[in-house]
């Protein structure tokens, strides 16, 4: 495997976390919080967004790369579309245990049960923008039910 293979490995399994037996998005989302509690504890939302911007482009470009390598259309080893839409659902969260539980809980129902558009991305958008995609949705839907759960509590 070349350096750069390994590199890109290295970030579409988050660090190894999507190599589990078991649930890898969900070790990659779990690996995903406490990087996002550092970004947010460093510079707030703003900066967690940013840090889910990066990762999506980051993501996008390994991901198609190892897509097209493998010849899988969405991999189960590649997580690092978890990490970009657990941080989105983090936005909303702040530094708060039971929040941060909150984002991972809404984040995982709605990367699993994806509804509309992320079941649109996940079926009909190939490569690696199709595989960022449907958790960037999965995020912000997370987002925006830990938003109102804040706000209506």
């Amino acid at each position: 495997m070349t350096k750069k293979a390994k590199i890109f490995m290295t970030i579409a399994t988050f660090f190894g976390s999507g190599l589990s037996p078991k649930a890898p998005g969900t070790c990659g989302s779990l690996a995903a919080l406490p990087f996002g509690a550092l970004l947010l504890w460093l510079g707030g939302s703003s900066l967690l967004l940013l840090g889910a911007v990066v990762v999506f482009f980051l993501g996008w470009l390994v991901s198609d790369s190892i897509a097209k390598e493998k010849q899988i259309s969405d991999p189960q080893f590649i997580v690092i579309d978890e990490v970009a839409g657990q941080f989105i659902a983090l936005c909303a969260a702040g530094l708060n245990l039971i929040d941060f539980g909150l984002a991972f809980f809404f984040f995982r129902l709605f990367d699993i049960t994806k509804p509309f558009p992320a079941s649109f991305a996940d079926r009909k958008i190939a490569g690696g923008l199709g595989i960022m995609l449907d958790d960037v949705f999965a995020g912000i839907y997370a987002f925006m039910a830990l938003y109102v759960i804040k706000t209506v509590l």
